[in-house]
């Protein structure tokens, strides 16, 4: 159900125990939109739900965070964030689990940051669904609900209307995703530019590698070079050669920093050059077939939907202006 003003709510649930950072940061990402109204939703008596005596010192929860709204507002709420919390073995009061089910049953939008995935599997509605969480709980996610199909290093999972995440920083991701959902890559750039934060990481990268990223990201320089040059054929070697090491030491490097295969990076930038440059200008299909790399109009159109869900069409008459003059100048195709 959207305000009186036609914004999109958000529900983030101040639970007992919940970490302060989990709640700040939907909070703080969503907050940087006029498009969305912040609510955050909980037992106004938090402190008689969780007896204080009972939580390490050393654990930041949100002890400190009031309040808003009541678990009742949870009704209008179209996206319900649920955050993570402190020691996800002991029960969740059932006021938030009747919230969040009600929420869920009514359509409204789920995600879970780091271990709120746990109240989310307790209210049932992660029964054979995939999700994940912080790598420290997959292991206890699996055997406490053996229904959840959890996926093991991921930053986050979007399973129909339910988004899961990993700790806190791809929490971040997650709340950019969905306001790239909402309204458009364009949009989600300059919320991403709000909250400086660095470029927004997609579902499918790791939440860490076994390798340490090194200490400078020695392929920026091949990385800017592929997103100034992304409409013309772009190849392994052709990269490899740009950074002047060989096929596989590039491949092994490129990985390490970027968490991801070389042309599947690519891919991703020309989707992303795509979606901005239908968001943004009245481009044909074509053009930006071209522009971006994908050579024929069929290609792009095969490959936009299958990575999309939805044409270039569609996804125009979505996100795209509602004006704008011919052959305008799109901005700089980057991710």
């Amino acid at each position: 159900m959207r305000s009186r003003d036609d914004r999109t709510i958000v529900a983030i649930l101040a639970m007992p125990r919940a970490y302060s950072l989990d709640v700040s940061i939907p909070a703080h990402v969503f907050g940087r939109h006029p498009g969305y109204r912040v609510l955050v939703c909980g037992d106004q008596n938090l402190d008689a739900v969780d007896d204080a005596s009972d939580r390490p010192s050393d654990v930041d929860v949100a002890a400190d965070i009031r309040p808003t709204h009541t678990l009742s507002d949870v009704e209008y709420a179209d996206i319900v964030v649920v955050p993570g919390y402190e020691n996800p073995s002991l029960p969740i009061p059932d006021g938030y689990l009747k919230a969040v089910r009600l929420a869920a049953e009514r359509g409204a939008r789920m995600v879970a940051v780091c271990t709120g995935v746990f109240a989310l599997a307790a209210s049932g509605m992660l029964d054979g669904k995939t999700a994940t969480t912080h790598w420290q709980y997959t292991d206890q996610l699996r055997t406490t609900y053996p229904e959840v199909d959890v996926a093991e290093n991921r930053l986050f999972v979007e399973d129909g209307a339910i988004l899961t995440s990993a700790g806190a920083g791809s929490g971040i991701d997650a709340c950019l995703h969905v306001v790239q959902s909402d309204f458009g890559t364009t949009v989600a750039d300059d919320v991403t530019k709000e909250v400086v934060y660095s470029d927004a990481r997609s579902a499918n990268e790791p939440q860490y590698m076994d390798v340490p990223s090194p200490l400078h990201a020695g392929l920026q320089a091949t990385r800017e070079w592929v997103i100034e040059n992304i409409g013309s054929s772009i190849t392994v070697q052709r990269m490899a050669d740009h950074s002047r090491l060989s096929r596989r030491t590039f491949i092994r490097h490129f990985v390490r920093e970027t968490g991801m295969p070389p042309m599947h990076w690519v891919a991703r930038q020309r989707i992303l050059g795509a979606r901005r440059l239908l968001e943004s200008s009245d481009w044909s299909v074509e053009r930006i077939a071209g522009a971006t790399g994908f050579g024929t109009a069929a290609n792009f159109r095969n490959i936009f939907r299958r990575e999309v869900g939805v044409t270039p069409t569609a996804y125009r008459k979505s996100h795209g202006p509602s004006s704008s003059d011919n052959d305008s100048v799109p901005p700089t195709v980057r991710l």
